[in-house]
């Protein structure tokens, strides 16, 4: 449901804002015809290939933000990298939902060191959230320490040697992939992770549940519920929407039942990210599948397309849908131990990786969900770090493979015996979450279909260090 919030941050960006004035007349659009929730819903979507990069930045922005206006940058993963403005504002938005990860320690309110392993450099996320922990920090009255070690496993394993041990819980940041390389390794440095009460507060990327129980596992993380979080955020307006010790409740509740599972989600091939959010900093809708925001910011992004697709839900649906399915939501809250810590009025946002975020063989998707949640294996989960790249390509004989390059953990050298392992858990995965997979295997041997590539840790054609990971690779050359 749009607010009258959304409808007026719409009708002052028409009035004061250049370049979506612009947008809007070039659309045919009379911005005093847009009056409730019906006619805002006619808004043409924005975007940044569709609307950002055609305006210079004075036109985009309010006439009167505060200067001086911090910058970040995008990864350009989905194109050139883009300069986005930001304030204050979003840091000081952004600290509440870590302050609620605070509170909700299964460890309590005792002394606390966050460890931030988000880079560092012109990316938002390192940035924006050692200002939001300040900023939290200063309203909580249990003592708290920020180390932004950045992307930096080095400086990550002194701290956990040297400054952990004087605090009675530790935060660790960091992006999926690299948490699980520093978690894996940490026996190796000499660290005990379990002994120093961790908790991981991730983002970027989404996860499974698998992924979360085997960091939690070998990390000796006391909740997964309460003690992990994962933010949905974006460098266009910052951290979006949060885990909650609900929506991880009920993400792994709906796990469990595949037509709960469905209903909800609308599709079991993926796991979404399912988050909580603040209608008074950003509102959710979905349209036509796609996850179109509002939000205000030194740059006003109005029915913005951020490439993502999902949809919106709230309490009364979730819980009404786990009844039919003979889930009691209520019952589990109160199993959960998390009652203090549930907000119901807060809406939901589910969100799948990018639409283009999949290699294709044979006209079957393969999303990087199905390869990562083979390298958790047992028998293959302390050999690599779960990155990887995939691409499409045709060999000699124009007969179509999946290239996997995988990236070895530190110390592990490759073989053709680890090489085959891998070959057999990444197929297995394939049989196992897609029909469509498994229907091709009857007629051609399932492992033809797969080549599997090892790396030594950190290589640089792939896995260059302090990089975001980019699953799928467009290959230029599609022969090899």
């Amino acid at each position: 449901m749009i607010s009258k919030r959304s409808l007026e941050l719409f009708q002052r960006a028409a009035k004061e804002v250049p370049a979506y004035q612009s947008f809007l007349s070039g659309q045919g659009i009379n911005p005093s015809e847009i009056k409730d929730e019906g006619s805002f819903q006619t808004v043409p979507l924005t975007s940044k290939n569709g609307y950002l990069v055609h305006h210079k930045l004075s036109d985009l922005i309010w006439p009167d933000t505060a200067n001086p206006l911090l910058f970040c940058a995008t990864s350009g993963s989905t194109g050139e990298p883009y300069y986005f403005p930001r304030d204050e504002k979003l840091s000081w938005q952004y600290s509440f939902l870590l302050e609620d990860f605070m509170r909700s320690s299964s460890y309590g309110d005792s002394s606390t060191l966050v460890l931030i392993g988000f880079g560092m450099g012109v990316w938002i996320g390192g940035v924006i959230t050692l200002r939001a922990f300040e900023i939290a920090s200063s309203r909580l009255k249990q003592p708290i320490a920020i180390l932004p070690t950045g992307y930096n496993k080095s400086e990550l394993y002194k701290a956990l040697r040297k400054l952990s041990p004087q605090y009675s819980q530790t935060i660790i940041v960091g992006y999926p992939p690299f948490v699980k390389e520093l978690v894996d390794e940490a026996p190796g440095e000499g660290i005990d992770l379990t002994s120093l009460n961790v908790r991981f507060l991730f983002a970027a990327e989404a996860f499974t549940e698998t992924f979360r129980n085997y960091l939690c596992e070998k990390a000796g993380v006391k909740d997964p519920v309460r003690d992990t979080l994962n933010i949905y955020g974006t460098a266009d307006i910052g951290a979006m929407a949060y885990e909650t010790p609900l929506s991880i409740l009920i993400r792994r509740l709906a796990i469990n039942d595949p037509m709960l599972y469905m209903d909800m989600f609308g599709q079991i091939e993926k796991t979404p990210t399912l988050s909580q959010y603040n209608p008074e900093f950003i509102e959710f809708e979905a349209v036509d599948g796609e996850v179109v925001l509002t939000a205000d910011g030194a740059l006003p992004l109005i029915r913005y397309a951020v490439g993502d697709h999902g949809g919106v839900l709230d309490y009364g649906h979730i819980k009404k849908l786990m009844t039919h399915y003979g889930v009691n939501l209520e019952a589990e809250i109160a199993k959960a131990n998390i009652r203090p810590f549930v907000n119901k009025d807060l809406p939901f946002v589910y969100v799948y990786e990018r639409v283009n975020l999949s290699a294709t063989i044979h006209g079957i998707n393969i999303y990087p969900e199905f390869i990562k949640e083979a390298l958790l294996d047992e028998s293959i989960a302390d050999s690599f770090t779960e990155r990887f790249t995939m691409a499409t390509k045709t060999d000699i004989h124009h007969n179509q493979f999946l290239s996997i390059n995988l990236e070895l953990q530190k110390n592990v050298e490759p073989s053709a015996h680890l090489k085959k392992q891998a070959l057999h858990a990444i197929r297995d995965s394939l049989l196992a979450r897609s029909s469509e997979f498994l229907e091709i295997s009857k007629v051609k041997n399932a492992g033809s279909l797969l080549k599997i590539e090892l790396w030594h840790n950190g290589h640089p054609r792939y896995f260059a260090p302090g990089t975001k990971q980019k699953w799928v690779e467009k290959a230029a050359n599609p022969v090899q």
